[in-house]
Parts: structure tokens; C-alpha cells; sequence
């Protein structure tokens, strides 16, 4: 099929590729403009215009896809279908309906649960444990548009919004090509949306990794774990930012002693727990310290502090004074 591919991050090049590989012709890349990036200001491709311009592929980057001009721009391309992944603006109805078989979208979870712009990330800190993909044909909603096909992918334990992204990118793009084949043969079922079960997945905010300790320990891991790598949970320290990049839940501390990098943390923390308030630093062992939350205890086994890579809570404790009783804070 003779394809108009519209998308901008990383999670969108896997897509692309498999595309170009399944032997669609690809015949324009649609992205967001070019942005100025560190601290030098220089302006940084969008990894879409990077992967398109490695094969020779045209790349147009509209301001606003709403624009007429954007609409005759595109018609000229002859296409057969749009696909659009992750592009980043609300596409008009002139565009929807510009080729024969439409836009075709690939969202990342299951519709229509996790509409919205970060879904990955949701449906970690919600505490799913399966998500996966879905291809759409795109009408002027919200991620509402008739569901094609969909794949499922787990969630693992120790699931990362980083992980999970490339779980689903993958999934995401094999489920695409094989979405185009359907629609090639007529043999694509298109299926209505309910209601969608779960909360919009809103975009996410540096704000929302401020943690509560008020809130239970599973919640906090759950948290932790979606917003890494972007844009990361974080508390506040000896009036430092500390982000915490790997931390465990457990809803109480055994009575046993234990051997290894948990010993020293446990053994103290059974005692303490009752009478810490959230917050508080129970125990500190060699390789970890534990926090008191709302319900239940956090130990935390990697960390971040300004001007200072990530490292594993272990290191951190062996060039940092980190004392029981001590409380990280909101502020």
C-alpha cells in the first residue's frame, strides 16, 4: 500500500520500519518541527524525520496539521492510507477522510481502556498487569475511533514505563502490518468502543512524580516504576531533590532476619514501623534504606541526587550520612 506515515517520537520509528520492511511504500514521514534541545539550543530532529531521511523518505513538518495548505500538501502524495502513531496533534476531519482507507492509528493500550497521551505509564501506576496494543480507525474523538485488532502484552513485576514502552512499541508495529494486510484483503472486522472503563491518561507532569508518603507503599513502587525514565519520582532530602529509581512495597516486614543486601534494613525497620509517621526513615542496612509510608514500608535500592548520576542505593549510602529517623518531605 502507498502509505503517508504521521509520527514524531521514538515510539513511533519501530512502526515505521516495520512498514518499510513489510515492502509498503512509504511515500511521505508527517512530524512535529524541529526543537532546540539542551544547553546549547541546537535544533534536534524528531526521531521520525531522523529514520525517514535514512531512507530517503520525503519529510514534511507542519506547525498546525489544521491548516489548508497541510490538506493540499498531503493530497498530492496519491496515498492509500494515513497511519499515525504518537504524531502529537489533533488531526481535522478533512485529513481523516483524505485517502481510501482513512487514518489508521496504533494506540498503546487496550481500548478503550488508558485513552489519552501517556497510557503506557497509567496503566503501571493504576496496577494493571496486562496492557497491550490497539489499531483504530481514526474518527474526530479521543483515541474513540472503531477498534481493527488488538495485542495483548504483560506486565511484569518489575515493569518500568521504560520497558513497557519498548514492550509495546515492538507490539505495536507488528500489529500494524499485519492491520494493513487486513484492510488490503477485506478482511479487516471493525468493532464499536464502549465506554471507556478507566480514567483519561492524561499527559504526564514533572509534578506528578512529587511523592506522597501518605499514600501506601505499593502505590508509591507503582509510581516509581511508571514515570521511569520521564519524569521520574522524587522526594525531597536534607532540602536536596532525591529521585528514587528503584524501590520494593511490602506490606510488612518479617519477623525473620535476613541474609544479604536486605539484613540491615529489615531488622530494624520491624521495630520502628509502628511509630514512624509516613515518611520517615526506619532502617538503613548496607545496601538499602526502608520508609514508613501510609501502609506498609518501601525500601528503596536506587537513587539520584543533584549533579550526581543514578546509582544504587548502596553506593549512595557509603558516601552519604543517611540516619534512621531521618523524613524525606514533600517540600
Amino acid at each position: 500500500m502507498r502509505v503517508i506515515f504521521m509520527g514524531t517520537p521514538d515510539f513511533s520509528v519501530g512502526t515505521l520500519e516495520a512498514l518499510i520492511a513489510a515492502g509498503h511504500d512509504v511515500c511521505l514521514a508527517v512530524t512535529q518541527p524541529d526543537k532546540p534541545k539542551g544547553r546549547g539550543k541546537e535544533m534536534q530532529f524528531p526521531p521520525v524525520k531522523e529514520t525517514a531521511l535514512k531512507y530517503g523518505i520525503p519529510v514534511y513538518q507542519p506547525r498546525k496539521i489544521r491548516e489548508p495548505e497541510c490538506v493540499e500538501e498531503l493530497k498530492k502524495y496519491n496515498a492509500d492510507v494515513m497511519v499515525v502513531i504518537a504524531f502529537g496533534q489533533i488531526l481535522p476531519k478533512t485529513i481523516l477522510e483524505l485517502t481510501p482507507y482513512g487514518c489508521i492509528n496504533v494506540h498503546a493500550s487496550l481500548l478503550p481502556k488508558y485513552r489519552g497521551a501517556a497510557p503506557i505509564q497509567w496503566s503501571i501506576i493504576e496496577g494493571e498487569t496486562v496492557t497491550g496494543v490497539t489499531t483504530m480507525q481514526m474518527d474526530e474523538g479521543l483515541d474513540t475511533g472503531d477498534m481493527i485488532m488488538k495485542e495483548e502484552v504483560p506486565i511484569t513485576e518489575n515493569e518500568t514505563g521504560e520497558s513497557l514502552h519498548d514492550k509495546l512499541a515492538k507490539a505495536g508495529a507488528q500489529l500494524c502490518v499485519k492491520t494493513l494486510t487486513a484492510l488490503e484483503d477485506k478482511t479487516a472486522v471493525f468493532e464499536k468502543q464502549g465506554e471507556s472503563p478507566t480514567a483519561y491518561a492524561k499527559m504526564l507532569t514533572k509534578e506528578m512524580g512529587n511523592i506522597d508518603w501518605e499514600q501506601s507503599a505499593v502505590q508509591i513502587e507503582r509510581l516509581i516504576r511508571g514515570l521511569n525514565s520521564w519524569p521520574s519520582a522524587y522526594t525531597h532530602w536534607n532540602g536536596k531533590v532525591m529521585k528514587l529509581w528503584r524501590a520494593k512495597a511490602k506490606a510488612e516486614v518479617s519477623a525473620e532476619r535476613k541474609t544479604g543486601a536486605e539484613e540491615g534494613a529489615e531488622a530494624g525497620a520491624e521495630t520502628q514501623a509502628a511509630f514512624a509517621r509516613p515518611g520517615t526513615v526506619i532502617a538503613v542496612g548496607k545496601d538499602e534504606f526502608a520508609v514508613q509510608t501510609g501502609d506498609g514500608v518501601l525500601y528503596v535500592y536506587e537513587v539520584q541526587i543533584p549533579g550526581k548520576k543514578r546509582m544504587e542505593t548502596g553506593a549512595f549510602l557509603r558516601g552519604y550520612t543517611m540516619e534512621p529517623g531521618t523524613v524525606l518531605t514533600r517540600e
